[in-house]
């Protein structure tokens, strides 16, 4: 008999999702309501259609950790394991699933790109089976997805000096990759930062629609 699988860790990063708290970008463009109510639906929307998949064990990682126990805050799955991301940047929290999850390749997504599909997980954890990481890339030089086999390890200073929200995002996370670590990429995907971001989404929603 061969060795069992090990299970799969999806997990989706959070901002708790209070009014004024998120997206401040989109609500210089659309007001803070309608920027609250967007990152709300689209946590919602995410963490619903991909914690429901049984391929993968789903785990919220939020910010600031006292939010981790609020009951009634997140509108996700019951029984969604809920995790605070800890201190540091965005690289030194992200960094964290890799090292703490039990064993299993860990693929890490954003809660702000409402065009995420299971299928996309699923082609992520499939790219893992024969690759050491795998990424997400976005239009904007960044990444929305990033993944990692963790077998034998993860690579060291997988973040170190990553310009974060910038078009250097991707590359230089990159840049700090062993010429031996294999590297697979996922299908592109885009956040929804500001105004003109949220009207091409408006435009691909109602579009979908019509098509159905």
């Amino acid at each position: 008999m061969g060795k069992p699988m090990l299970p799969q860790h999806l997990v989706l990063f959070a901002r708790c999702p209070q009014l004024g708290a998120v997206k401040r970008r989109l609500a210089a463009d659309i007001g803070a309501v309608g920027a609250h109510k967007f990152y709300r639906q689209t946590l919602r929307d995410v963490a619903w259609r991909l914690g429901r998949d049984r391929r993968w064990k789903t785990w919220l990682a939020v910010t600031p950790d006292s939010a981790a126990g609020a009951s009634g805050v997140w509108p996700v799955p019951p029984g969604t394991p809920i995790i605070g991301q800890g201190t540091g940047d965005l690289g030194a929290r992200m960094a964290r699933p890799f090292h703490m999850l039990p064993p299993g390749p860990v693929v890490i997504v954003g809660s702000d790109i409402p065009d995420i599909e299971a299928a996309d997980i699923a082609a992520a954890f499939r790219a893992l089976g024969d690759h050491d990481m795998v990424f997400g890339p976005a239009a904007d030089g960044g990444y929305w997805l990033v993944g990692a086999r963790r077998r034998p390890v993860v690579p060291q200073n997988l973040f170190a000096n990553v310009r974060w929200s910038s078009a250097h995002a991707l590359a230089d996370t990159l840049a700090n990759l062993g010429p031996k670590v294999r590297v697979a990429m996922v299908e592109e995907r885009s956040d929804v930062d500001d105004g003109a971001a949220w009207r091409r989404w408006q435009i691909r929603k109602l579009a979908a629609k019509i098509t159905r």
